[in-house]
């Protein structure tokens, strides 16, 4: 009797992690249609007694303005191209520094690359427990071994929410300034990436101050961000 559910945890263990490195290499190669956050906003949609409908145009890598593809690498993930996945050292800073920074009223830092990212927002429900940080872990490496930089960074910003409804640099470039992802200007595309923490609160058309600031920051990064070859 052990023996038998010994044996079929080991095969479900297996045919799990053959199933993940298949879905994984599927995206290195067919863009994602849906992720479990636009599932999840959909079905959350008609309880709040909205109308939600999901705005979402892929677009190809050299379809996206090099100003947009820096600026996210400036305001959420500087070390992109420089770490493996996950930034150990931004983990420990943030771990020892955020105690403090919450008892004085300060916001958290955080330490999620766009690996990290990417990964939990195409693999992952968007539910926060011990299980799936341990599965966002593995499908970080996963995807950084499978993928490489270039192809993270595309589906990256194809796939991030920008909005309520909104999702990816190209729906979000229509929206806010009417014009395609490829035509955005650099303080465009820096007041997009100001507003990736927090896109149902902030509007990149309409910045707040506190956009306005982060904004500014972001094109003082920009110009020494370098994109993957």
């Amino acid at each position: 009797m052990i023996k038998n559910i010994l044996v079929w945890i080991w095969r479900t263990l297996v045919a799990g992690l053959v199933g993940s490195v298949l879905v994984v290499v599927l995206f290195r190669f067919v863009p994602p249609a849906i992720t479990p956050l636009m599932a999840k906003r959909l079905v959350e949609a008609p309880f709040r007694g909205d109308r939600m409908t999901i705005v979402h145009r892929w677009v190809s890598y050299d379809d996206i303005a090099p100003s947009l593809l820096r600026a996210v690498q400036a305001g959420e993930d500087a070390g992109f191209l420089r770490h493996g996945g996950i930034d150990w050292k931004a983990v420990d800073r943030a771990q020892k520094a955020n105690p403090g920074r919450i008892k004085r009223g300060k916001p958290p830092l955080g330490a999620s690359t766009i690996t990290m990212q990417t990964s939990k927002n195409v693999f992952l429900l968007p539910y926060r427990n011990m299980i799936r940080k341990a599965a966002e872990v593995y499908f970080t490496y996963l995807t950084e071994a499978l993928w490489g930089k270039k192809r993270i960074l595309e589906v990256y910003v194809n796939m991030i929410e920008w909005g309520d409804g909104i999702y990816g640099a190209e729906a979000g470039a229509r929206t806010y300034f009417g014009v395609r992802a490829s035509a955005l200007t650099a303080d465009q595309a820096a007041r997009m990436a100001a507003v990736v923490p927090n896109p149902r609160r902030f509007h990149a058309d309409t910045p707040s101050s506190y956009t306005k600031k982060r904004t500014s920051f972001i094109r003082g990064r920009m110009g020494g961000i370098p994109l993957p070859k």
